[in-house]
């Protein structure tokens, strides 16, 4: 301890001071100056013994960084008592608490980050892998052209749907980040209602299903248009998905002082029950899923409308249709 510059300066303070002290007590008496002495050695005493053990307890208070650094976060360095060496005990081992949340969630997102990349691989595998045979049978001469154009055409057709999941992908990746800023503007529902359904007019036409919306013009919520657009979207397409030719799809929307409220229904095909508390998992894929589904759209659609201060519920019976509960709190 006495190697230590602040420690070397005190003692030379002190000492200076108790035979200044000491000459001074001489030239009064005799007895006061050997008092003087003996005071000033047992307060130089006194403050070296509590100097040697505030250094002690920081001595202590260094190994517990070094063992947190080397990343031991279960030691407890709290002692409950008054004074700063405590009070900066407890403020490292809030530090400590931290750091180990932190660690949880980094592992957790590795994880999750590896899981991500697998599925993302799984997905494209697919699609490339056709690709590539389609790409090697085309490179033959004697290919006959018909054969020649639907190999062209289903190339096309897996380019696209690369081309949609990874756009997708990167809009679940913006949002899980949170680089995405959602607009917070009053809107009409009617107005999102409407510009969403351009979407799936075609597919609907096709299938000649049929559209009811039900609700109050004046209507509104507060959010983005565009995100929010981009959810209802993902859901609409999965009713139009599972439900069979001439089927309907009813749109309600209403509010009250808490929320807006926007309940899409189908009388489609229906989701079992042991799908439903899987069924915004991203890339989770149900009974009834198609062939082409990836598992994206609703897990997309949820991390949106959660985004922007609401929920979504979804209630189903195989057989019997299909209800999206949305809200969007006030």
């Amino acid at each position: 301890m006495l190697r230590h510059r602040e420690i070397q300066i005190l003692l030379i303070v002190m000492i200076a001071i108790s035979l200044i002290a000491i000459i001074t007590a001489a030239y009064i008496n005799l007895v006061a100056a050997w008092f003087v002495f003996i005071v000033s050695v047992l307060l130089i005493t006194c403050c070296f013994i509590f100097t040697l053990w505030r250094y002690k307890e920081i001595e202590k208070l260094s190994g517990y960084l070094r063992k947190i650094g080397g990343g031991d976060y279960t030691l407890d360095v709290r002692d409950n008592q008054e004074g700063e060496l405590s009070i900066l005990k407890s403020n490292i081992y809030k530090v400590t608490v931290m750091l180990s949340e932190q660690k949880s969630l980094l592992q957790k997102d590795k994880i999750h980050l590896t899981d991500a990349i697998s599925d993302i691989s799984h997905q494209l595998k697919t699609p490339v892998t056709s690709m590539m045979v389609m790409a090697d049978l085309l490179s033959d001469e004697e290919l006959p052209s018909g054969k020649r154009k639907e190999f062209t055409h289903n190339i096309h057709n897996q380019l696209e749907r690369i081309e949609w999941l990874v756009s997708s992908l990167l809009k679940l990746s913006k949002i899980d980040a949170g680089t995405v800023v959602f607009k917070n503007e009053r809107i009409p529902v009617n107005k999102l209602i409407h510009e969403s359904l351009q979407a799936v007019l075609i597919p609907m036409d096709i299938k000649e299903q049929k559209i009811s919306i039900e609700g109050d013009d004046t209507i509104c919520f507060t959010g983005d248009l565009k995100w929010t657009s981009e959810a209802l979207i993902n859901i609409l397409k999965n009713c139009v998905e599972h439900t069979q030719e001439g089927g309907l799809i009813t749109i309600a929307f209403s509010e009250n002082a808490l929320f807006t409220e926007i309940l899409i229904s189908d009388n489609g095909s229906g989701i079992s029950k042991e799908d439903i508390p899987y069924i915004f998992n991203r890339f989770y894929k149900g009974k009834n899923a198609g062939e082409d589904s990836v598992g994206i759209g609703l897990a997309m659609a949820n991390s949106i409308i959660n985004s922007q201060n609401g929920d979504i519920e979804i209630k189903s019976e195989q057989g019997e249709g299909t209800q999206f509960r949305i809200k969007f709190y006030k």
